[in-house]
């Protein structure tokens, strides 16, 4: 069903059981999947393709006229985001890669070149800056800012209103003003991992290149030669890190 108040232009490709609110917009090169919805007033633009059964809510704007942008399926996007609307600083535009079965709060911002894994959530008024990279099962906390060129590692967990200016590893609790590693989300991995091994020696670890201080020499060599994926996992990414 599409209302007779939106305005699709010429090229755009839209699945036959799509929903469409009032007074939308859909430019020429977008792409609606089958399945998907829009609620009224939502502006898309730019090459889009958005992926099966994905939930537009209103006064959502995703795209410009030179965007790149990839949404992936059952992705559900709030109220007011804004999505690649902009170029970035240098007036450029890179590719935007949203995941599969991701959930984007009310004033969500994602600015260019930024990539995001799967299951990720961002609430309310979080402003993601370009070129940043959030792994799988990240959970960012309302109006928190991650700035330009970091990474989020897998199962990161932001605390609300805080600034993350370099990359945070894998599995961690992160806050503050300016951001710190403030422990292991162990709940995330006991919902993340049956085995409680390897909960234990990824405890053991964080202990050791986390403890005092930023160990990337024994992050390098314990990924060389550990044999745990998780652990592997957490300390290449230490180890190759900005931190």
């Amino acid at each position: 069903m599409i209302h007779s108040s939106v305005v699709i232009e010429d090229g755009a490709k839209i699945a036959d059981d799509v929903t469409i609110g009032p007074f939308c917009y859909i430019g020429k090169n977008v792409k609606l999947s089958k399945g998907c919805q829009l609620e009224s007033n939502v502006i898309l633009k730019g090459k889009l393709s958005i992926d099966e059964n994905v939930r537009i809510f209103s006064f959502t704007t995703i795209g410009h006229e030179n965007s790149n942008i990839k949404i992936g399926k059952n992705t559900h996007i709030r109220e007011f985001a804004q999505i690649g609307s902009q170029d970035d600083e240098n007036e450029k535009s890179k590719k935007i890669v949203i995941g599969s079965n991701n959930f984007l709060m009310g004033y969500v911002q994602i600015l260019s070149g930024v990539e995001t894994g799967d299951h990720c959530i961002f609430t309310n008024a979080v402003r993601l800056y370009e070129n940043v990279k959030c792994e799988e099962k990240v959970i960012i906390g309302g109006l928190s800012t991650i700035e330009a060129n970091n990474t989020l590692g897998t199962g990161v967990m932001v605390g609300g209103a805080s600034y993350v200016n370099h990359d945070m590893p894998p599995f961690t609790l992160v806050e503050g003003n300016k951001a710190s590693v403030k422990g292991l989300n162990v709940i995330g991995l006991r919902r993340r991992l049956e085995n409680k091994d390897d909960i234990e020696e990824i405890k053991a670890i964080f202990k050791r290149v986390l403890g005092n201080s930023v160990d990337k020499e024994l992050a390098r060599e314990i990924a060389k030669t550990h044999e745990n994926e998780y652990v592997k996992k957490f300390t290449a990414f230490v180890a190759n890190s900005n931190m």
